[in-house]
């Protein structure tokens, strides 16, 4: 997934969860965030970010914020991509390589099955199976999980992939963790207890659990390799 005219900035306060300023060559820019969550371990006053020129000429922000450099102590800064639309595209882009499903799946976006929509259907010959994407940005000391806040949506999401299994469908969740070289994902048992559970329930009822993690640059995100997970 590619991004077109992206610039640096450095980050300085987040009146509300849309809207963040950012000092953009000396002068304060109002500019979109892609990701409602809190990211308060992300946003930091004086980290730099990365942000997208919109192609809307008539929209009230010109940019998106896109990508931050979290600093850590000792080591160089950890490029993480905070584009919570991103994560569905490039899970696309990587689908169609055919690493999980043969190469002639039949792969549709947002697809609705009864009373519930998929981020994605794959029709692999006779198999249909539906999958959800996560975009993961919380990390510390390498282990990422999910969620950043409770999510009443993901638990959801989880018990309509459960009842596809038990439907005989293939079922799976992608957790794309929008960095790289973290060592393993952990469900968020502190913040959202019942989406830790139901995750594990989700797991014993034969939904495939998927964590991969991402090259990321200040103008891309690719996935690259699966990141062990614990639960």
């Amino acid at each position: 997934m590619q991004y077109q005219s992206v610039t640096a900035g450095t980050f300085l306060e987040r009146p509300n969860r849309f809207i963040a300023m950012v000092d953009l060559d000396g002068q304060t820019e109002r500019v979109h965030v892609k990701n409602t969550g809190r990211c308060r371990e992300l946003l930091v006053p004086g980290y730099k970010v990365y942000l997208a020129r919109g192609a809307n000429p008539n929209r009230k922000t010109r940019y998106d914020l896109i990508a931050v450099e979290k600093e850590r102590p000792g080591k160089t800064p950890l490029l993480i991509n905070l584009d919570s639309q991103i994560p569905n595209d490039a899970a696309e882009e990587w689908l169609r390589k055919g690493t999980l499903f043969s190469e002639n799946a039949i792969i549709e976006r947002e697809v609705t099955y009864g009373n519930s929509r998929f981020d994605f259907r794959i029709t692999d010959g006779e198999m249909q199976s539906f999958l959800e994407v996560k975009g993961v940005t919380l990390e510390q000391d390498g282990i990422v999980s999910f969620p950043d806040a409770p999510t009443q949506r993901g638990v959801k999401h989880l018990r309509e992939l459960i009842a596809c299994r038990k439907a005989g469908f293939g079922a799976y969740l992608l957790f794309v963790v929008q960095m790289r070289d973290v060592v393993q994902f952990r469900p968020n048992d502190a913040t959202d207890p019942e989406f830790a559970q139901t995750l594990r329930l989700a797991a014993a009822s034969g939904v495939k659990l998927l964590a991969m993690d991402c090259d990321v640059t200040s103008d891309s995100m690719t996935l690259r390799k699966p990141v062990p997970i614990s639960l």
